[in-house]
């Protein structure tokens, strides 16, 4: 599905394994950016998508995982190893998956093994990584788990808001931490995004719509 030009939603429900989150393409001018993994089953079929929107999987350069559950980072591994792209996380979330923990990545509850993955880059706060013609921001948003990660683009005059599980949930027995969220969520709302592409739930295409779409889940968390 195209989101816009050079932007587009190759997996998740319906378009790859069910299990899969939404997982997003970014065409920087001659390298491309992969926003989450899937669960990494059948990842096979998420490289068909990518070459289906006109691309070669060859020329994914980096990987943002957004955070370290498994329907977001389960197929990081078949990626580096296929693709030899740089994967780019979340110092706090990234031990997990170099760890292989199966419990905190969710990947036990899934019944999926995760293959542990060397991560590239690990961030420790909000950081600006160009890529081609684009400078993505990626901004520490802690709520969901501790390094959870929000990525934010300015493309043909929009800006595109990739916040992952923005929905959460907030299950503290996860690493989940109400305050950070409610924090994370005003960040993301000062942003005034034009678009935000969300982690299950799919696409907003209104400034109006994505600060409804935050709000909504503020109330339900109780953020004040």
């Amino acid at each position: 599905m195209r989101v816009m030009e050079g932007v587009f939603l190759i997996g998740g429900a319906g378009i790859s394994h069910d299990a899969d989150c939404c997982i997003y393409l970014v065409d920087a001018g001659g390298s491309l950016v992969l926003i989450d993994s899937g669960v990494g089953v059948d990842t096979e079929k998420i490289v068909k998508n990518v070459r289906d929107a006109g691309y070669n999987p060859k020329d994914i350069e980096y990987l943002i995982g957004t955070h370290k559950h498994i329907d977001h980072i389960g197929g990081n591994r078949f990626f580096k190893d296929s693709f030899n792209c740089k994967v780019i996380m979340h110092k706090l979330d990234a031990e997990a998956v170099e760890s292989g923990d199966q419990l905190t990545t969710g990947a036990q509850l899934y019944g999926v093994k995760l293959r542990p993955c060397k991560v590239d880059m690990k961030i420790s706060q909000t950081t600006s990584l160009t890529v081609g013609q684009l400078t993505f921001m990626l901004l520490h948003t802690p709520g969901h788990t501790p390094g959870s990660i929000s990525v934010l683009l300015e493309k043909e005059g929009k800006r595109i808001l990739f916040g992952q599980d923005v929905h959460g949930p907030i299950e503290p027995s996860w690493g989940s931490d109400v305050n950070q969220y409610c924090k994370s969520m005003k960040l993301l709302l000062s942003l005034n995004a034009d678009i935000l592409c969300e982690g299950h739930f799919g696409i907003y295409t209104s400034p109006e719509k994505v600060k409804a779409y935050i709000e909504r889940y503020m109330q339900i968390y109780g953020c004040k």
